[in-house]
């Protein structure tokens, strides 16, 4: 029998095996190699690649942007918390897991069921919802797909109750305008980014916005969140309020009464401005075509934002206020100097005449501008050099728009002398040949008023952060435009026009009123002069004025004569002095004698 040699390989089966055998070990080895760096010497790391790989990234959450209130703290402007309910189809699953409320035990579900539930809570389609949650049969599945956009918190916590986890709630913010139509051009409104588009809310829109914060979270590889896994998140800073000077129940009366106004004439616009006379706070920016913010698209562009800074018209007789002004603060008139008025008034080979045919009367140059004579008046502005009457009729503020924090503000026209021509030179003298807004008939109103100091007009009085600490804007900037006794002679003719001249409507049983009316000629949609602006701006109680109103009425129908804002202003002034317990007047009025010697009869 052969002997076996000592070097003999071992069969083929057997070798297989050891290299299997070495082999699964050298894996073993690695293995523990490596579960020892992991967990021993670098766990630090390999968490962090893990986290890195499980993380969704931010997800933002939305600042809530400031309201807009009045000057009582009421809300004109806020924002709501709302949800937007979406769902990735593509992780969706036939079953889901929820806490039994009968029980407390973990259950398992159908998917389809919760759907249904889910329909049932929101009061929506339950074929709708079960599309939006599963996608239409054949269809590739969604990554996004909305259920529902725009619901309250309490209902989305019973969407999210239900268990579906699925389900992605996305926190957004609703701007809404509890008011409707007050104020509404001055609020203006937000476009479907949430940003400001017109009025206040687009030139506050920075102080509203705020900061927006974030939030990442963990998720699986399945796209769900992971329960009780970290979460990062940065606080949203919301918006600063904005508080106005508005006061919204004169601006209600306001906006009620020149819609009335408007309505009786057919006019194309009326508008009014209500001021504190001492501080320059606008009260109420009232437009008989009120815009809501709430449904902006239903309001022609034009009236998207307030008539009383953008529309700018030749004032007319009102315009006489800085012509008479300037005379008695330079010295060349006094309330008493005399002038010859005829009906027609040749000056400067021009014919100036008065709107009624009239006999040659001699009057004062008090009655001249309470009867509201051409005639007379450019008598007195002749007196007064042209470069002059323009510095002061400029330093008022004329031909120079009157920022208070609304956008499309106009600062109407005013040619410098050197370009006026002959006719122009004349015709400034009573409010035509240039425009301003009914925002700048106030502002010198309120100079005459406030004992010839000019305040600038103020909408925005503080801004409110979130925990309720206001910051108040700073002070309004004031000048000298007349001395105090200009002031003070002025605010007497004022009032000789209530009780002596154009303006006896605007009487108020109990109070000395002063104030001056305006009619102008207007430019029509064609381009001719054949429509008019009428007008009336007064102040109470005239020896010491504390509020002032100015409506204007643009483009009314039917007989010139009938045209008065005589009781638009009464009805908004009676509010005023009511709402802030102006007492009545204890002295009796003060007007200075119209005409010379004995009073002239004469036809109106």
């Amino acid at each position: 029998m052969p002997q076996q040699n000592a070097t003999t390989r071992p069969p083929l089966s057997v070798r297989r095996m050891r290299f299997t055998l070495f082999a699964v070990l050298a894996v073993l080895v690695l293995l523990g190699a490596r579960l020892v760096w992991v967990q021993g010497i670098d766990p630090t790391d390999a968490a962090a690649v893990a986290t890195k790989n499980r993380s969704s990234g931010d997800v933002a959450i939305p600042a809530k942007r400031g309201q807009i209130i009045d000057a009582d703290g009421n809300v004109l402007a806020t924002s709501t918390i709302r949800y937007d309910l979406v769902v990735d189809q593509r992780q969706v699953k036939d079953t889901f897991r929820r806490k039994d409320a009968a029980t407390g035990k973990i259950v398992s579900l159908k998917t389809e069921d919760g759907v249904k539930e889910l329909a049932q809570v929101l009061g929506l389609d339950p074929q709708a919802v079960h599309t939006a949650f599963f996608g239409k049969e054949g269809a590739k599945k969604k990554g996004y797909s909305v259920i529902t956009k725009n619901i309250t918190p309490e209902a989305n916590d019973k969407a999210r109750e239900i268990g579906l986890t699925w389900l992605t709630s996305e926190e957004t913010t609703q701007r809404s305008y509890p008011s409707g139509k007050l104020a509404g051009p001055v609020l203006g409104f937000i476009d479907a980014k949430g940003k400001g588009a017109e009025g206040l809310e687009l030139s506050q829109n920075e102080k509203l916005t705020g900061k927006n914060g974030s939030m990442t979270y963990e998720r699986g590889a399945d796209g769900v969140r992971i329960p009780n896994a970290p979460v990062t998140e940065e606080p949203a800073v919301d918006g600063q309020s904005v508080k106005l000077t508005l006061d919204s129940d004169i601006q209600y009366v306001a906006q009620n009464a020149v819609m009335a106004k408007q309505k009786q004439f057919k006019a194309k616009w009326v508008n009014a401005v209500v001021m504190d006379a001492k501080t320059g706070k606008l009260l109420a920016l009232a437009d008989s075509t009120s815009m809501d913010p709430n449904n902006p698209g239903a309001t022609d562009a034009e009236y998207r934002t307030s008539t009383t800074v953008t529309q700018a018209f030749e004032p007319g007789s009102t315009g006489k206020i800085p012509t008479f002004a300037a005379a008695l603060d330079q010295g060349v008139v006094t309330p008493e100097s005399q002038f010859k008025v005829p009906n027609a008034f040749k000056i400067d080979n021009e014919t100036i005449n008065d709107s009624l045919k009239h006999s040659t009367y001699d009057m004062t140059a008090a009655g001249v501008f309470a009867r509201s004579y051409n005639t007379g008046t450019v008598q007195v502005g002749d007196k007064i050099s042209d470069s002059s009457r323009y510095d002061f009729m400029s330093k008022l503020g004329l031909g120079k728009k009157i920022d208070v924090g609304l956008p499309g503000a106009s600062p109407g026209i005013l040619a410098k002398p050197d370009d006026w021509e002959r006719r122009q030179r004349l015709t400034t003298m009573f409010g035509q040949g240039y425009t301003q807004t009914a925002i700048h008939t106030a502002s010198i109103l309120q100079a005459i008023a406030n004992k010839g100091v000019q305040v600038a007009p103020t909408l925005i009085d503080a801004y409110v952060d979130a925990d309720g600490t206001e910051h108040p804007v700073e002070a309004a900037k004031t000048q000298r435009v007349v001395s105090e006794k200009t002031s003070s002679e002025m605010r007497r003719m004022m009032e000789t026009v209530v009780t002596a001249g154009t303006s006896t409507k605007m009487a108020i049983n109990g109070y000395r009123v002063g104030g001056k009316s305006g009619t102008a000629q207007a430019q029509g949609e064609d381009g001719k002069f054949d429509q008019h602006t009428n007008s009336f701006a007064g102040m109470v109680p005239v020896e010491d004025p504390r509020y002032l109103v100015v409506v204007t009425m643009q483009h009314p129908k039917g007989y010139w004569r009938d045209w008065s804002v005589g009781d638009t202003f009464t009805t908004i002034m009676s509010s005023v002095l009511s709402k802030y317990s102006v007492a009545p007047d204890t002295t009796k009025p003060n007007p200075y004698k119209a005409f010379v010697g004995e009073r002239q009869k004469y036809a109106w």
